[in-house]
């Protein structure tokens, strides 16, 4: 997996070095951002740091809900997310790629859930995340 882009532990990520860093991907972030604004509300951002080697991550919340991880990553951005038993089911009975499917299925089982990591360069795997949170948001 690619590294994350900020790995400085004194520059703490803004809106414009971000942008700055997705690049093309920006504007699908900023879309996936109003897509969970617009169906599920307003959502918190939290940046923490989580050492030199994991860098700056941005954990985005719901009321009630952590929805995912996300990492910036030079010209794209990565989703981690964590899936109770009722968001798996949804995944495995889905039209998400198969890869995805299977990458859900076979991931081991935390009392807090499954984990999945998408890595989002183009539109397509954006598709996907959009289909992820809203399986997360809903489940």
């Amino acid at each position: 997996m690619e590294e994350n882009a900020f790995s400085d532990k004194s520059v703490v990520p803004d809106g414009r070095t971000l942008l700055k860093t997705l690049g093309d991907m920006g504007e699908v972030w900023l879309e996936l951002r109003r897509y969970v604004q617009s169906n599920y509300g307003p959502a918190i951002e939290e940046w923490k740091y989580y050492g030199s080697k994991s860098g700056w991550t941005m954990k985005l919340l719901l009321p009630r809900k952590n929805l995912f991880f996300f990492t910036a990553l030079k010209e794209g951005f990565r989703l981690s997310f964590v899936f109770g038993d009722r968001a798996v089911e949804a995944i495995l009975r889905s039209d998400l790629p198969k890869n995805i499917i299977d990458e859900v299925s076979n991931a081991k089982k935390y009392p807090e859930g499954r984990g999945l990591r998408v890595e989002v360069k183009d539109r397509r795997a954006a598709a996907a995340v959009r289909e992820l949170i809203r399986i997360k948001a809903e489940n």
